[in-house]
């Protein structure tokens, strides 16, 4: 009977160094997994951190664009004010400048017209006047002529005494049968001066 005791102490030794063995690949296999799930949420942390820091770079790199196209916008938009305000002061310059030159020409429009008109009414005063000119020459001229040929007349009777009362009378029948036969007066030939006898001019 002893020896059924040890055995059987025997194997339940086994036994509990069994569990114990079983309990200890256990914990080892909990400690390896509880190292292996340490590792990779370490690991996550870093790809988090990494990602985070590369976003945060990105964000600052983005802020500074947003800030460069900003300050360009406004840097266009100054320019752009400057350039509307410089065209709308040249463009007022230019107003100014063709109201001032139209003006200008208006009124040596005007001052030219009323030269016109004067010249104009003027030449008509000129052209009355040397038509009068003319009027009165022409009656000058006539009183002469009919002065000079009363003069020539006188000369005439004076360088050319006539004959005696008979004779006038055979010389006047004789010129008229001469003129009756020859177209004398058709012919332009000027007419015959009946000249007095000595002593009949008048004084």
């Amino acid at each position: 009977m002893p020896p059924k005791t040890k055995e059987k102490g025997t194997k339940a030794g086994a036994q509990k160094k069994k569990r114990n063995a079983g309990a200890d690949v256990e914990a080892e296999s909990m400690h390896r997994l509880a190292l292996l799930e340490k590792e990779v949420l370490q690991d996550r942390l870093a790809l988090q951190r990494d990602e985070a820091r590369r976003a945060k770079a990105s964000e600052d790199q983005l802020k500074q664009r947003i800030k460069d196209l900003e300050a360009e916008l406004e840097g266009a938009r100054s320019e752009g004010k400057a350039i509307y305000a410089e065209m709308s002061h040249q463009c007022r310059s230019l107003q100014e400048a063709m109201q001032t030159r139209t003006r200008k020409l208006e009124e040596e429009v005007k001052g030219l017209r009323e030269q016109l008109e004067l010249c104009q009414r003027e030449a008509e005063a000129a052209q009355r006047e040397a038509k009068q000119a003319l009027g009165e020459r022409d009656q000058t001229l006539a009183q002469l002529r009919a002065h000079v040929a009363d003069m020539e007349a006188k000369y005439e009777e004076i360088l050319h005494p006539g004959p005696a009362p008979g004779q006038a009378e055979s010389r006047e029948a004789s010129v008229g049968r001469g003129c009756a036969e020859t177209p004398c007066q058709a012919q332009g030939a000027a007419p015959p001066v009946w000249t007095q006898p000595p002593g009949s001019l008048k004084p």
